[in-house]
């Protein structure tokens, strides 16, 4: 590998794009290369990167056969990722794939099993476990400062899905389904503070506001904008989504919350304030804080989580150490939000054997 790690970023819309922003403020990295079939994509990818030399291609195949690279970002839609991916994984690239992995389980079950066979490091990417206030939420939960922990609730009240291009986050069967596409950073991050499997999902969810009135070829987009998930642990653990989609008027669009047999600590986003509370401390007086991470060279889109991850996939690179967001982290959260999904639609709970 060169001194400078190359980047190849196939897919350049918004998140793309993002990627692009993060990959030129970190040390020792450059983007070298691009693909996408969408000719507008391109030119923002060109304006992105004007000062430099940047090879363009329409065709993700070309952009593998230029050998311009030696890491890849995928960010293309979600229901492209299992065919890209098996052009992807065939290569010594390292790869690092926006979320969700893939829209069905048994695609990400492919990912799981392909990656056992190779070296290079793949990294899903779940940035909002790095996110300042949730990065400091769960070393409070790993020191011991809430005690044994027993729920986790996790909200996040936000507004409507973006336009894509040609819309297509508009429909269940090219996202994956809202528990999918939007949710499967929360139900990754409900398995990384929990740390055992969940065994059960409960959901209840509708479409009752957003994209009722749009129709793309005589269809109405047919994605959920509200949701509450309740996922059971194997060891007696409870965690909770609230999802609202049509909420743009609120303080902050993430708040999680646990609580264990000690205490609870909070976390709020955007704000960036993280409250601690003892049940043997004074009701109702929690200590608070405002995080931050003077790392952070590149704020974006995500409150300079995204450049957070870069910082790790890029570690993970340079020292052959494993991906802190496996290809199996992946799979598990695709595989809750498809189990949830379900459960809305059959009336029931959901075992998580019947999905994985």
């Amino acid at each position: 590998m060169s001194v400078t790690v190359r980047y190849g970023i196939v897919g350049t819309g918004m998140m793309g794009i993002e990627h692009i922003g993060n990959i030129r403020a970190l040390p020792g990295a450059e983007v070298t290369a691009v693909a996408d079939p969408h000719l507008p994509s391109r030119q923002a990818a060109r304006e992105a990167l004007t000062d430099q030399d940047l090879a363009v291609f329409c065709d993700h195949r070309r952009l593998i056969d230029s050998e311009l690279c030696d890491a890849v970002v995928l960010a293309t839609p979600n229901m492209t990722h299992i065919d890209l991916l098996r052009d992807l994984m065939a290569t010594d690239l390292h790869l690092l794939v926006e979320k969700p992995l893939c829209t069905r389980v048994e695609d990400c079950r492919w990912v799981v099993e392909a990656q056992r066979e190779r070296e290079q490091v793949l990294w899903v990417g779940m940035e909002y476990r790095y996110m300042p206030a949730t990065a400091r939420l769960i070393a409070e939960v790993r020191r011991g400062t809430v005690g044994d922990l027993k729920m986790l609730a996790i909200r996040e009240h936000r507004f409507p899905f973006l336009p894509k291009v040609n819309d297509w986050n508009r429909f269940n069967a090219n996202s994956g389904g809202t528990l999918v596409e939007k949710c499967c950073h929360h139900f990754d991050l409900m398995n990384h503070i929990i740390g055992n499997p969940p065994v059960r999902v409960y959901a209840s969810g509708s479409q009752a506001v957003n994209h009722l009135d749009e129709r793309y070829g005589g269809h109405r987009p047919d994605i959920l904008d509200n949701a509450y998930v309740i996922v059971d642990y194997r060891d007696g653990q409870r965690a909770m989504l609230d999802l609202c989609m049509f909420a743009e008027g609120g303080e902050n669009q993430e708040e999680l919350v646990a609580v264990g047999d000690r205490g609870k600590v909070e976390a709020r986003i955007p704000s960036g304030l993280v409250l601690t509370g003892l049940r043997d401390g004074d009701w109702f007086s929690p200590t608070v804080v405002t995080t931050s991470d003077s790392r952070i060279a590149h704020t974006g889109g995500h409150h300079g989580a995204s450049y957070l991850e870069h910082l790790g996939f890029l570690s993970a690179i340079r020292n052959g150490t494993p991906p802190q967001v496996s290809a199996y982290d992946g799979y598990l959260a695709v595989a809750m939000g498809v189990a949830a999904q379900r459960s809305i639609e059959e009336g029931r709970p959901v075992e998580m054997s019947e999905v994985l």
